[in-house]
């Protein structure tokens, strides 16, 4: 007989600074498949600005990248019990969210970042976020499959939403390109592709001008 239990967990994340209460604008960027947060936010370290505040939230999944030793990755879920991975998900990443905005006076510009496993993770995050969201940079991955069309759409009506692509990126496929493509369509807004020559990696330069 399953059960269901809610307790207090811990879960982690990293900041670029110590929070100023300055900042104009906070960019919330979500890691991909078997990554870290330390390591994710160092990649992100050309972009560090005083009136920006990059938070990288850890997924609360863990597992050893190869064998049981090693090296420990995270990842956001599985499809075993997905459904209460993404609720956690949307939750976890709605405390961290909130915890920041108390800081402030004023209503900082949110920008998100979704990297590969985090894109779509991303997508139904800010589906269901009571808070603007002034531009969504979807890289190396794209949006949820299994989105509410009506829902996103009216949520990320007026916002900036880009699609990276990497010439050299292993992970997209022309049918992965389709479905991405036919979903934008069914959700009514327009996502620009924007392509780099590069594998399924950040390309900093490109992501500086995208959250601009």
């Amino acid at each position: 007989m399953k059960n269901v239990i809610k307790y207090e967990h811990q879960a982690h994340f990293r900041l670029s600074h110590l929070v100023n209460r300055n900042e104009e604008e906070i960019l919330v960027a979500l890691h991909g498949y078997g990554q870290l947060s330390e390591y994710f936010l160092k990649k992100m370290q050309p972009i560090f600005r005083e009136k920006r505040l990059i938070v990288v939230p850890e997924a609360t999944n863990y597992a050893y990248l190869q064998g049981f030793s090693g090296r420990v990755g995270a990842n956001w879920m599985t499809r075993h019990e997905r459904e209460a991975a993404i609720k956690n998900n949307n939750q976890y990443l709605n405390a961290i969210l909130e915890s920041l905005l108390v800081k402030y006076s004023y209503q900082p510009a949110l920008k998100v970042l979704g990297f590969s496993q985090g894109a779509a993770t991303a997508t139904r995050w800010v589906s269901q976020l009571d808070y603007p969201v002034s531009t969504l940079v979807l890289w190396g991955g794209g949006f949820a499959h299994d989105l509410e069309v009506e829902k996103a759409a009216k949520k990320l009506n007026n916002s900036k939403c880009y699609l990276a692509i990497g010439e050299n990126d292993d992970m997209i496929t022309p049918e992965s390109l389709n479905k991405q493509e036919a979903l934008i369509s069914s959700l009514g807004i327009t996502a620009q592709k924007v392509n780099y020559s590069g594998g399924h990696d950040l390309d900093i330069n490109l992501l500086e001008q995208l959250i601009q």
